[in-house]
């Protein structure tokens, strides 16, 4: 397995962990008053989100060598 597919393999695995994070984030007593009174998530909340989903795409690329060539 190249370096390539492993770091892959790795950020689709941190991607995964940063998603269940940002939901029990959004389980928290802070974000459910913020979702009450301001309609909205925190803003931490909202990066755990934002940086799994990315981090699971990109990983989710390089494992499955969806781009580049064989060299």
């Amino acid at each position: 397995m190249s370096s390539i597919r492993i770091l892959g393999v790795v950020l689709l695995v941190v991607g995964g962990v940063l998603i269940i994070a940002g939901v029990m984030a959004s389980r928290s007593v802070a974000d459910n008053l913020s979702n009450a009174f301001l309609g909205r998530m925190t803003q931490h909340t909202m990066w755990y989100f934002i940086s799994g989903i990315a981090s699971a795409v990109v990983g989710l690329v390089l494992a499955t060598g969806a781009v580049g060539g064989r060299r």
